[in-house]
């Protein structure tokens, strides 16, 4: 069996959801426009440039809407899906997941942003395993503005995909293939962990280490950054 790994922002969608989210909280009015957009907007560049802080981040993004009733931030979330990511989804990267799947690979979507805002997106190019970064909640269920666990991010990632292989008594080095489409430097190390990694749809910089290290280039879209 081969393992597949999908990051999401940018590699399967146009957009980055978990920055969009943001920006859509504020047009509905769950968010102040120029205090959050700013700070929204600066925690995105410290993402870019990998230098996210992901604990100030969750409990800032998660604030306007955590505290709310948990029917409207679904609905506001459902909005969210057809206003914003149905547009940014492409036949390509829901082809090439497909195939995929069609292969017989073990496939995941591994993503940074938080599974409240990727769960439903990795339902769309149907993919059951996702890891994303989980939210903390309470004894009632309530989101608390904390991260449960290893953040999904830069080297994180590695250690929720071999936590999430142990837990079906597999390992990495078991798989004869192990391919891992981003677009992003972000996951360098995840990209390095590799057989057979593939820059998709890929910033400037990440194009050129592929380009030095004779990794494969896939455009599925233009990068929207």
């Amino acid at each position: 069996m081969n393992l597949t790994l999908f990051d999401l922002d940018g590699t399967l969608i146009d957009t980055d959801s978990d920055h969009a989210f943001g920006e859509f909280l504020v047009e509905r009015g769950w968010a102040d426009r120029e205090r959050f957009r700013q700070r929204n907007d600066a925690f995105y560049a410290d993402y870019q440039a990998g230098r996210l802080d992901q604990a100030a981040y969750i409990d800032f993004a998660t604030a306007p809407w955590r505290e709310r009733d948990a029917d409207a931030a679904l609905a506001l979330r459902d909005a969210f899906l057809r206003e914003r990511i149905l547009p940014a989804l492409h036949d390509g990267a829901r082809a090439l997941v497909r195939r995929h799947q069609d292969s017989g690979d073990r496939v995941a979507i591994v993503t940074a942003t938080n599974e409240f805002i990727t769960r439903p997106i990795a339902d769309l190019f149907g993919v059951a395993d996702l890891i994303a970064l989980e939210l903390e909640r309470d004894a009632a269920g309530r989101v608390t503005g904390r991260i449960r666990g290893v953040p999904s991010f830069r080297e994180g990632k590695i250690a929720r995909v071999e936590q999430w292989l142990a837990a079906s008594g597999h390992v990495a080095t078991a798989f004869e293939r192990r391919t891992v489409y981003s677009d992003s430097t972000n996951d360098l190390p995840l990209l390095e962990w590799a057989s057979h990694p593939v820059a998709t749809n890929p910033g400037p910089s990440l194009e050129a280490v592929a380009k030095a290290r004779g990794w494969p280039i896939l455009r599925l879209f233009g990068n929207f950054s």
